[in-house]
């Protein structure tokens, strides 16, 4: 994400084992979770753990001595790296803290990243450990403009460190219009089956829940994009690997009866510019398929996700030298100009 390229099976292997070396979480950062209610949701405690964490960056001490502006890229990337190496310790004390009785499992430093990540949270079966892989993968990043990468962008311009800056990107993350869409989505098929009365519901059914739910006001989670103009690839790839490990899993099915039967309803709406499915309508039901029903939880593996690329991209802003980011302000008879038709408020 870094270069651009695909990495070689040597580049796997070094990358897994430079961060196996970093991801050492210090006592103090357990300790502030501790200091939680264990009620409080799992993105609040992610945050949380990653701003005490914070007391680890480089960057920051290396601003304070004096660093260089030519070597802020390099200090950038070196707390980027041990970040990354640290989430997956965090999100799954987090998860045992809250869904197994505080349980903990210790890393496994022969597994790889995403490997050892399911590991920690008490999931040993090979093709969930490759769904974690795709998971990892497909939620990295895949433009600047959504809320948590711009947001971690926004940030980092003001030269917070990539611990301050992550924190906040993953604040953005954790809205029902971001990460939180694939918790909704399985409340959503889970009201739908319910209010039916059928484990899988036909495409009909759906057809008409959809309009009542689109009757009342409300979305459908897990469809439309603010980007794409088609189906999501990220859909089609969780897709794939549902027809390869769980093709007869009814929640899976009822995903695939949505797919056929929603983008139609959709697309009959003028201002509908994107009926098709993204990310988020698939992957909460391939974890359910395992056992991983704690749903809550689900923004947070987006977010362990996610470090690749906003962190990439940090780096990047750091070595092209961008500067501190302001936005359009917007003045009160600006607004009122553009009400009365008078003034175009986004020019400019």
């Amino acid at each position: 994400m870094l270069v651009g390229d695909l990495p070689s099976e040597d580049d796997v292997q070094h990358l897994s084992s430079v961060w196996q070396r970093r991801s050492h979480v210090p006592n103090h950062v357990f300790a502030t979770i501790e200091a939680l209610p264990v009620s409080t949701h799992p993105m609040t405690q992610f945050v949380v753990a990653i701003m005490s964490l914070q007391t680890e960056s480089q960057f920051s001490k290396r601003y304070a001595r004096g660093m260089s502006k030519k070597e802020y890229w390099d200090a950038v990337f070196d707390d980027s790296m041990d970040l990354i190496a640290r989430l997956p310790r965090i999100a799954a004390y987090i998860y045992r803290r809250k869904y197994k009785n505080g349980e903990h499992i210790q890393p496994n430093g022969l597994l790889d990243w995403s490997g050892n990540f399911a590991h920690m949270m008490g999931y040993e079966d090979e093709s969930f450990h490759e769904l974690m892989r795709l998971y990892m993968t497909i939620h990295a990043d895949h433009e600047g403009g959504n809320v948590s990468a711009h947001t971690t962008h926004l940030v980092g311009s003001a030269l917070s460190d990539p611990y301050l800056s992550f924190a906040a990107g993953m604040n953005g993350l954790a809205g029902p219009l971001h990460g939180l869409a694939n918790q909704e989505v399985i409340k959503w098929i889970y009201e739908l089956r319910e209010e039916i009365g059928a484990e899988i519901p036909s495409k009909q059914q759906i057809e008409e829940y959809v309009k009542k739910t689109l009757s009342e006001g409300k979305v459908v989670p897990g469809y439309g994009h603010a980007v794409l103009r088609q189906t999501d690839p990220r859909f089609t790839a969780q897709m794939e690997f549902g027809k390869k490990h769980m093709p007869d899993d009814p929640l899976v099915q009822t995903v695939w009866n949505i797919y056929e039967a929603v983008p139609p309803v959709l697309g009959s709406i003028a201002k509908i510019k994107n009926p098709w499915p993204n990310v988020d309508a698939h992957s909460g039901s391939l974890l359910v398929h395992y056992g991983f029903v704690e749903y809550e939880f689900y923004t947070v593996l987006f977010g362990v996700s996610r470090a690749l690329g906003v962190l990439a991209s940090l780096c990047w802003d750091r070595a092209l030298g961008f500067p501190l980011e302001r936005p359009k302000s917007v003045t009160t008879k600006l607004v009122n100009d553009w009400l009365a038709g008078k003034e175009e408020i986004w020019e400019g």
